[in-house]
């Protein structure tokens, strides 16, 4: 699907699902599965979002929690029914590295793609940021 075939959804926080992103299966010249895409999509040299992803009757729900992330920082995009989250969480301070006793908090770019297990109405989508939980709602195409 190309991606001028993806949806733009906007939802009250200006998080949204966009479409004006390069394809990135246009390049797939082994067909690869949409599984192995989404795998390949989340680098090494970017942190990776840890998902819940659950579903009711009538919408798909993925939970992520992203503390210290501005909504204008946070991109959504659905292609080829994989969705995918990125975005930059940043230092608020400098520390210099010999005065960290401990550093395991993750700055920087992340992402995480991840098949959606059900088709879903792209222009129905809905996500919402609340203390540092993000919430997406797919409804489920009948």
């Amino acid at each position: 699907m190309p991606v001028s075939d993806a949806q733009k959804i906007e939802s009250f926080l200006g998080l949204s699902v966009t479409d004006d992103l390069a394809d990135p299966f246009a390049d797939n010249a082994d067909n690869e599965s949409p599984a192995a895409i989404a795998e390949a999509a989340s680098t090494p040299a970017e942190g990776q979002l840890a998902l819940d992803v659950f579903a009711d009757d009538d919408n798909l729900y993925l939970k992520s929690t992203i503390a210290g992330v501005k909504p204008q920082d946070l991109d959504i995009a659905l292609v080829d029914n994989v969705l995918t989250i990125s975005g930059q969480r940043q230092r608020d301070t400098t520390v210099s590295q010999p005065d960290f006793f401990c550093e395991e908090c993750y700055w920087g770019r992340f992402s995480r793609a991840v098949v959606l297990p059900v088709p879903v109405l792209a222009d129905k989508i809905s996500a919402a940021l609340s203390h540092g939980v993000l919430t997406i709602t797919l409804p489920k195409a009948k």
